[in-house]
């Protein structure tokens, strides 16, 4: 019997073609698509993560080496400023020191009281600048350290190094300051010590003139040295010595003076000092010693005298003149003044060198004798009764010399 095909029911009975989980197709590639893309963005996010840890790694390193090279600058820069204080502060030293030791020689002798004062003010104010100011120059400057590894070492170490840099600019302030503080003193040390310096020397002539009776060696030291000294407008240790000096002459002229007035005293005091002046007001602008002894060339009993005279050219040129006793005793008479004008007239060649024959004896007294004559002096003590007569002519010619 013919019997129709069993149904087969379609695919329903079928076991899937994937498997029996009943799962279509399509479900089941979303998985892996899902995996891929978070994948995709671990990587990413640790490739931004890398990129930003180097950027930042970058930036460290790039802002320290900034600071460093910045603070290394105002490491020179303020070492430069300290050794250039460093230079004014020696200068102002040198120019206090000698400055002190000007100060330190005056003994009132020469020297403007009002000057010194204003000398002494000074040095004392250019003490303080030297104490305020020599801090600053051996105040010692940071030092970078060695440069860090990471990045948050390297922002914190250029954050100190741009703090140190804003803080030595701070000091080169103070060191300009200080610099002009340094070079102000030193000029007004500089001002007073020559103006005091100047006072004296300008003092130096009334001093002389009122000391005629020093030594004129030590008259002529207090000239040459006073000289040494005129329109000086530097101090320094060349100056201050010379000005020591100076003072030096001024107290060996109070000595030998004192030594002097020494040796005149006695009951022949007024008469001896005297008759020295009446030598002077002969030859103004000679310098003139005087020895008194009781003999001179033999002479000097009961109413002889003796008179002798030596003397030096030079520029100026300078004579002793020794004289007996007895001229003082006989002073003023005609006797004294006219032998006292013959040892003048030996004196007062120093001016007049080249006037007459200084070769022999003779010619020199024959020279005094006219030169006495020639001031008025005719009493025969002028050298006539001991040489005799000069010639007319040379009478005439030693008038010339003043």
């Amino acid at each position: 019997m013919a019997m129709s095909p069993v149904p087969s029911h379609g695919g329903h009975h079928l076991a899937p073609a994937f498997g029996g989980t009943g799962i279509s197709p399509a479900a089941s590639h979303s998985t892996p698509r899902r995996r891929r893309t978070g994948a995709l963005l671990a990587v990413l996010s640790a490739v931004i993560i890398c990129v930003a840890c180097i950027g930042t790694q970058w930036g460290a390193n790039v802002a320290y080496d900034d600071a460093r090279e910045s603070f290394q600058d105002a490491v020179v820069q303020t070492t430069s400023g300290q050794n250039q204080l460093e230079q004014d502060m020696a200068a102002l030293m040198a120019t206090t020191d000698a400055a002190s030791a000007v100060a330190a020689a005056d003994t009132g002798s020469l020297m403007d009281p009002g000057a010194k004062e204003v000398l002494t003010a000074a040095l004392a104010a250019a003490a303080d600048t030297e104490a305020s100011t020599s801090v600053l120059v051996d105040e010692a400057l940071p030092t970078a350290e060695k440069k860090p590894t990471w990045a948050w070492e390297l922002f914190g170490e250029a954050a100190e190094l741009n703090e140190e840099r804003d803080t030595m600019s701070g000091l080169r302030s103070e060191l300009e300051s200080a610099r002009m503080a340094a070079d102000d003193a030193a000029e007004t040390v500089n001002d007073a010590g020559t103006t005091a310096i100047l006072s004296a020397t300008d003092a130096a002539g009334a001093f002389e003139a009122a000391h005629v009776s020093a030594r004129n060696l030590d008259i002529l030291a207090l000239r040459n040295t006073a000289a040494g000294l005129v329109g000086v407008e530097t101090l320094d240790s060349a100056v201050s010595g010379t000005y020591e000096q100076l003072e030096a002459a001024a107290a060996a002229m109070l000595s030998s003076e004192q030594a002097e007035i020494a040796e005149k005293q006695g009951a022949l005091f007024e008469a001896r000092t005297e008759a020295e002046a009446f030598a002077r007001s002969l030859a103004p602008g000679v310098l003139l010693d005087f020895d008194w002894s009781a003999y001179v060339n033999g002479y000097g009993d009961a109413d002889s005298m003796g008179g002798l005279a030596t003397w030096w050219y030079g520029d100026p040129g300078y004579a002793t003149i020794e004289l007996s006793n007895s001229v003082a005793a006989l002073w003023p008479s005609a006797r004294s003044q006219a032998l006292i004008a013959h040892e003048v007239g030996h004196a007062i060649s120093v001016k007049c060198e080249g006037m007459y024959d200084d070769s022999n004896p003779q010619s020199i007294e024959a020279w005094a004798t006219a030169w006495a004559i020639s001031q008025g002096f005719t009493d025969a003590a002028n050298g006539t009764s001991a040489y005799g007569p000069p010639p007319q002519e040379l009478v005439a010619a030693a008038a010339g010399c003043r």
